[in-house]
């Protein structure tokens, strides 16, 4: 089942059917201990919308963050750590990525705060002090306050890889500015974890012509996603909830970066497909 957080209340959706949910606070539903069970009982009973909702045509639609703060893990596909260090090699820091790779202890960090979450169909951005400027389409982990994984989303960690490259302590500027977080377009609510062979896919338009595209699947993650939300939760609280996106194994070559106006759709099936315009 989907949730869709929206500006006219929380929708939910499986087999062609939309209802509204009787629960006006999205943080307590997310927060719920029962939110599958809640949910399948109420799904049949509940107020049904009239034409449904499709979330690239409906107005309203709102990013499922709401005071979740969004956290990421890095380097956690073989490719991510592939291009880490090519990029930090003249930095002298191409070591740290193959070591936190083979570590036990994952690379994580803050992304972003709530208000700096983009949403399905709303732009993001690239920094204008940065020329190296890559998507990241990964798999978004819905953590309650209990660090259990309560659902998914797509998610895109939009880069600088010219400055993280420059020197890994610059990781936080690299990551971490207005615009460079996008979630959505809803949240797959799902008591297991999803298939290895799930696939992530991301492509970027330019000018109505495909740019860039590529493909991995959740197999090729060394670590798995309870194992990233059992680190973040070691020694953080999160009272609301938070969001975990859970690194990226596609990495455009050198020679891409992105421009203003660019459309980047990152597609996760069965989660949905995420997609972003980037502003100026």
């Amino acid at each position: 089942m989907k949730l869709y957080r929206t500006a006219d209340g929380i929708l939910a959706e499986s087999d062609g059917r939309c209802v509204r949910v009787p629960e006006p606070s999205w943080d307590r539903l997310l927060n719920r201990p029962d939110l599958a069970a809640f949910l399948e009982a109420g799904w049949r009973t509940w107020p049904e919308i009239p034409g449904g909702f499709d979330p690239d045509t409906s107005h309203g639609l709102l990013p499922p963050a709401a005071a979740q703060e969004v956290w990421a893990a890095g380097v956690t596909y073989r490719r991510s750590r592939e291009a880490r260090q090519e990029e930090s090699a003249k930095a002298g820091g191409a070591d740290f990525y193959a070591r936190v790779y083979e570590a036990a202890r994952p690379e994580l960090f803050y992304k972003a705060p709530p208000r700096n979450v983009a949403g399905h169909r709303q732009p993001v951005r690239i920094r204008r002090d940065a020329a190296w400027n890559v998507p990241e389409p990964e798999l978004t982990l819905a953590l309650n306050a209990s660090g259990r994984i309560v659902g998914y989303a797509v998610g895109n960690d939009v880069s600088s890889r010219d400055i993280e490259g420059e020197n890994p302590l610059y990781l936080p500027q690299a990551k971490v500015y207005t615009g460079s977080c996008a979630l959505g377009p809803g949240l797959l609510v799902a008591e297991g974890p999803l298939p290895p062979e799930t696939p992530v896919r991301v492509e970027v338009r330019r000018e109505g012509a495909t740019i860039f595209a590529g493909e991995t699947a959740l197999a090729r993650m060394k670590r798995s996603p309870e194992e990233l939300a059992g680190w973040l939760f070691r020694e953080m609280a999160f009272p609301d909830g938070c969001f975990l996106m859970t690194g990226t194994g596609i990495v455009p070559p050198s020679g891409f970066s992105l421009r203003p106006g660019d459309e980047i759709r990152i597609d996760i099936p069965p989660v949905g497909t995420l997609v972003n315009s980037v502003g100026a």
